[in-house]
């Protein structure tokens, strides 16, 4: 990845648990950053900014609003970012995805394409890629935790998307699911409580 920022200096992250931050369609990696110091700070945290130009701003691949994409810009953009986590986590104790909006196909996609390198996903007024090659690849020894926090009333994200990513969780991972009304499309101090809830019970443990 050409830019990331990090939430700790190189010689302070050794042995720490990682978290991987990916944001959302059209943004950068500064509405991730904004969280740094809402999380348990046991953590290292990296937002990283994704590959593709959206105007002046970024995103993994392209989207419409029927969250339609091509599959190999998808497989394109989650190799990239493997690769980047493999270079870096050896120092750390445990890798962690979290994902906003675009950025939790993302971080979904990961997982279900290499489950055992995750401790935990969070995902935030996202969604979860229906996708029918990924599908057939969805098969865990061990059903992963994971975090979907999201406002009922988000109009980003349509229904359609929403009901499959509410199925597929349900069916796939160990979920835990909250939702925050008059949130929007967006990310809440509220919710950052509960993720970092979450991340201690499951990462910190």
């Amino acid at each position: 990845m050409e830019t990331v920022v990090w939430s700790k200096p190189e010689e302070l992250r050794a042995g720490t648990p990682l978290l991987v931050m990916m944001h959302g369609y059209g943004t950068d990696e500064s509405r991730m950053v904004r969280l740094f110091e809402y999380l348990p700070q046991e953590f290292t945290f990296a937002a990283l900014r994704a590959p593709m130009p959206v105007g002046d701003h970024w995103g993994w691949f392209l989207l419409d609003y029927f969250l339609a994409n091509d599959f190999a810009d998808v497989i394109s953009a989650a190799t990239s970012v493997r690769a980047w986590i493999g270079s870096v986590k050896d120092q750390h104790s445990s890798v962690t995805l979290m994902g906003y909006s675009q950025g939790m196909a993302m971080a979904s996609t990961l997982m279900r394409l290499h489950p055992d390198d995750y401790k935990a996903v969070v995902g935030l007024s996202g969604f979860v890629l229906n996708n029918e090659l990924l599908s057939t690849m969805d098969s865990f020894d061990t059903k992963p935790p994971f975090f979907w926090g999201r406002d009922k009333a988000d109009l980003v994200i349509n229904e359609d998307a929403t009901a499959y990513t509410a199925e597929w969780l349900a069916a796939n991972t160990l979920l835990t699911a909250r939702t925050y009304p008059g949130m929007g499309h967006a990310m809440s101090k509220a919710e950052m409580v509960d993720i970092s809830a979450f991340l201690r019970h499951y990462v910190l443990r």
